[in-house]
């Protein structure tokens, strides 16, 4: 089966309804940053209710535009989860200010933890567990806390392109798991095959890692535009393959929709309910509207917008 879906996109009319995919769909969320979320003018017309919207923070960008953007997903009645990068956190202060202003402004009592891009430290954090080891998160009531899962490594934890330090990493959060009073799950990069997706997912079950997988899928994109974010991102395997689709003239100019990867990820979980992977988690990397179109002419009922036009 190719990896990746480059055929004709499919009318809504010619769509033929996928009872697993549907399900698999349901409860999906999506990751947004300040300056994309401006794009929308209202994301009831694109999001179901309740849909889990991440705030992506990138190194530079201001804090008040963070919370800014959080203060007006929530008023328009949507969970957020913003992304508190250690490597960028000056120090305790910082981080206790920044939990302070986004549950006062906010209301937000859940986040993703994530060491981050930055290639140093500016402060004492170089790592989510620096961060939850502050206990700053347990102290402030956060009723979620969810970290990183590399299901293709990570070369800024394992230099060597292995697992190992990955695996220790995520151990030790199964552990705190354990000690917390914030449900906890891994959020996944994303990721284009689902074969190595399952295994991976596995090898972390035989592991004793129970944290529930939600797993990172691109959303609809151009070919380049992919290319461009996984080169960002450190994707690792699933990068070979797009260089190489990208030599092929044809097929530059076709989009990339995600149908493939999420129906095979889907009749997976249908055929064994306790799979470890729960929830879908897209990066809009072709935009927004473009993906959230995808994800309601495919989810079925409980994709649909909030307020649709």
């Amino acid at each position: 089966m190719a990896l990746l879906n480059f055929r004709r996109r499919e009318t809504p009319a010619e769509r033929t309804a996928n009872g697993a995919v549907e399900a698999f769909l349901e409860g999906y969320s999506i990751e947004v940053m300040p300056r994309t979320a401006e794009k929308i003018d209202d994301f009831r017309a694109l999001l179901p209710e309740g849909t889990r919207v991440y705030i992506a923070h990138i190194d530079g960008t201001p804090i008040e535009d963070m919370v800014a953007t959080a203060k007006r997903l929530a008023a328009e009645g949507y969970p957020v989860m913003p992304h508190f990068p250690a490597r960028i956190i000056k120090d305790r202060a910082t981080l206790a200010d920044w939990i302070a202003r986004y549950q006062g402004e906010a209301g937000v009592e859940q986040g993703l933890l994530l060491a981050g891009g930055a290639p140093q430290p500016v402060g004492e954090f170089d790592s989510s567990i620096a961060l939850m080891e502050t206990g700053l998160f347990d102290k402030a009531g956060f009723k979620r806390l969810h970290v990183a899962g590399h299901p293709e490594g990570n070369r800024d934890i394992d230099p060597d392109g292995g697992m190992k330090n990955v695996s220790q990493a995520l151990a030790w959060k199964q552990k705190f798991s354990e000690t917390t009073d914030a449900e906890m799950a891994i959020a996944t990069q994303f990721c284009f095959e689902a074969k190595p997706i399952i295994q991976w997912a596995n090898d972390l079950r035989d592991a004793g890692i129970q944290l529930p997988i939600h797993i990172g899928i691109a959303g609809p994109a151009k070919l380049q535009t992919l290319i461009k974010f996984a080169i960002a991102c450190g994707v690792g395997p699933s990068l070979k393959v797009l260089q190489k689709r990208a030599m092929d003239v044809t097929k530059l100019l076709l989009p990339y929709e995600p149908t493939e990867v999420i129906a095979e990820l889907a009749a997976h979980k249908a055929a064994h309910p306790d799979f470890n992977i729960t929830n879908v988690h897209f990066f809009p990397l072709g935009g927004i509207k473009t993906n959230a179109a995808w994800a309601t002419e495919n989810g079925g009922a409980a994709a649909q917008p909030a307020n649709p036009s």
